[in-house]
């Protein structure tokens, strides 16, 4: 059976010619913001790899096609559509299939990506072990796919949201390689830095990108995750966002809510309760993630 791939103008020339590309997810243009701010945030970050030389590409599944980059109706289109199924390992085959659209989460990004011989992919914060997960076993799929799929993988850490000690631990059991971008803590999402020494740290994009090399050469399985402190002129204090976490978190439980609608609904509450500052720190800090990831995908071609 042959793939259903299409590739965007921009993206097939970069691939022709052996040029830098950095895949995108497109979850955070569907489920993230609303139109038109989505789509101009979008276009926002794959400007950011355009100036620094690198060629964007926003995966999304759209009536049954696998497409690697989005052209500037698509984009538009994808940022209007209604009921877009949110995509992981589980259903981004059978989304294909069955001829739906669907926006790849951090997880089916990683897979579209290997698919489409991209090596680096630029995210605001990937998935994790969801606060109570020792009773709902509610652990990201992100975690997982990591430690199979060989993409770097860059953000500024995992969602605050989450269970961070927790989300860590499992990638070191994964065998996940997890690299502070300038820095001994690993970021925390809104928050620059936190009390969790970093693994690994490593002060420049030809270390990172070597490392990737090294990992493909020795035949190791899985990708490397990045993480990429937010500006600290951006950044949202943990001291902050602590009790804001809290109450979001306490009232999704009250809720009941669970599994795919935990991250919107949570997401959403933080937006409120911050008055939008959330929201402005995450789309600084996707820009920041795609600026190092372009680093990174240009010394890969080097």
């Amino acid at each position: 059976m042959s793939l259903p791939i299409t590739y965007s103008a921009e993206v097939a020339e970069a691939r022709a010619k052996g040029l830098a590309i950095v895949a995108l997810e497109s979850t955070i243009i569907t489920h993230g913001m609303p139109f038109p701010q989505n789509v101009e945030t979008a276009r926002l970050v794959e400007q950011d790899l355009r100036d620094q030389g690198a060629v964007p590409a926003t995966i999304a599944v759209m009536n049954g096609q696998l497409h690697i980059g989005l052209e500037p109706a698509e984009l538009d289109a994808l940022g209007q559509a209604q009921n877009v199924a949110k995509l992981s390992r589980a259903d981004l085959a059978a989304c294909i299939a069955t001829g739906g659209t669907g926006a790849t989460t951090v997880a089916a990004t990683m897979i579209a990506a290997q698919l489409a011989g991209i090596h680096v992919f630029a995210t605001g914060g990937i998935g994790g072990v969801h606060q109570g997960a020792e009773t709902s076993f509610d652990i990201s799929a992100d975690l997982q796919e990591l430690a199979l799929t060989p993409v770097t993988v860059v953000c500024a850490g995992a969602k605050a949201i989450l269970d961070l000690p927790k989300t860590f631990e499992v990638l070191e059991t994964l065998g996940v390689p997890v690299i502070a971008y300038g820095q001994d803590t690993i970021p925390a999402f809104w928050s620059a830095a936190s009390n969790m020494p970093a693994p690994l740290r490593m002060d420049d994009a030809a270390q990172i990108a070597a490392s990737h090399q090294m990992r493909v050469a020795m035949g190791l399985s899985g990708g490397q995750l990045v993480t990429n402190p937010i500006p600290a002129s951006d950044e949202i204090a943990a001291e902050v966002l602590a009790p804001i976490i809290a109450q979001a978190l306490a009232e999704a439980e009250a809720q009941k809510i669970s599994a795919k609608a935990v991250t919107p609904f949570l997401l959403d509450r933080i937006f409120t309760l911050t008055e939008g500052r959330s929201l402005t720190a995450n789309i600084a800090l996707v820009r920041n993630n795609a600026r190092l990831a372009a680093k990174i995908a240009l010394e890969l071609v080097k």
